[in-house]
């Protein structure tokens, strides 16, 4: 199924405005992707985004869905708010930025199927109708990085149905409900497992109810230097045999910190070190998994430094 929404005007008012600005250069930070984002693997060396491409700025919706709808690296870089409905698809190579600390998505959400080489990067979702952002159908490097996530109606970021090497660092997850799923349901094994390589670190989840992860089948999922604060239903959930590391977070009042199955799904690997909980729960582990290292290298920051850290560097307006 073509998740992509052609529009005609790709080959009139959009085209121009490509071929006007090939050679502005970008305005916002460059980046390095790093977790399972910056692994070569299949047949990709580490996520570059748009790097070699136009550079592009979108003001308007219309000009936003033809960029991400266009063949070939680009940068986009967001101007303002931009109001779109449902998932719309993004085509592989793409970095898209938000310029200063006014780029908002509202309404809608990005949908990755089959895509790859993506960067999102310093935007605001408000008010997503379904998803914020949805990494499915076997999309692979894809980082997103320094956003902001509020009020999304289901998730604020879905990996699911054979994603992998994704990495999730520096969001502010901002009173969401459905935070993180990693993993599309309890009969998908046959997708999941043996993919969903997720590198989640530097997360402000602030006030948010659940799913800071919930993993089924992915292995390894590594969860670092997060910040928890107030999650009223749960931390981290791992099902369905998944292997989670969670290292080196500060838990701040979340009663279930970490489970080890949830509802009505199997039980998960779990491990657990060097994390912090205060006024918090007991957490669950069970298990071995799979070391992060085994696939990259990583440093990881005193826990007791992350209450100050992560929400001084997270969303918009970092980079």
């Amino acid at each position: 199924m073509n998740q992509f929404r052609r529009r005609s005007l790709l080959a009139g008012t959009a085209a121009v405005a490509v071929s006007a600005f090939t050679t502005r250069p970008a305005t916002a930070a460059a980046a390095t992707a790093d977790g399972f984002a910056a692994v070569n693997a299949l047949g990709q060396n580490g996520t570059t985004g748009g790097v070699g491409g136009p550079v592009v700025t979108a003001t308007t919706a219309e000009q936003f869905l033809d960029y991400i709808d266009t063949v070939g690296a680009m940068t986009i870089q967001l101007q303002g708010r931009i109001g779109i409905t449902s998932k719309q698809g993004v085509r592989p190579n793409k970095t898209i930025v938000g310029l200063g600390t006014s780029a908002v998505i509202d309404g809608g959400g990005l949908d990755f199927y089959r895509s790859y080489n993506v960067i999102v990067r310093n935007i605001r979702f408000t008010n997503a109708e379904d998803d914020a952002i949805n990494v499915g159908q076997n999309s692979h490097h894809i980082w997103i990085d320094h956003n902001e996530f509020v009020t999304p109606v289901d998730g604020a970021v879905d990996i699911v149905r054979g994603a992998e090497y994704v990495t999730v660092s520096w969001n502010w997850f901002n009173q969401t409900d459905k935070s993180m799923l990693i993993g599309h349901s309890d009969g998908n094994a046959s997708q999941d497992r043996g993919h969903l390589k997720v590198t989640i670190h530097h997360n402000y989840f602030d006030r948010s109810r659940q799913r800071h992860p919930r993993v089924r089948f992915g292995e390894p999922v590594h969860v670092y230097n997060n910040y928890f604060r107030g999650n009223s239903l749960y931390g981290v959930a791992s099902t369905m045999d998944a292997g989670v590391l969670v290292e080196g977070n500060y838990f701040e009042n979340v009663p279930y910190p970490i489970y080890s199955g949830y509802a009505e799904s199997d039980p998960g690997r779990v491990v657990q070190r060097n994390n912090i909980f205060v006024g918090s729960g007991t957490p669950q582990t069970l298990g071995t998994v799979v070391e992060p290292r085994t696939y990259y290298s990583y440093t990881v920051d005193d826990p007791a430094s992350i209450p100050s850290v992560v929400p001084a560097g997270v969303g918009v307006g970092r980079v």
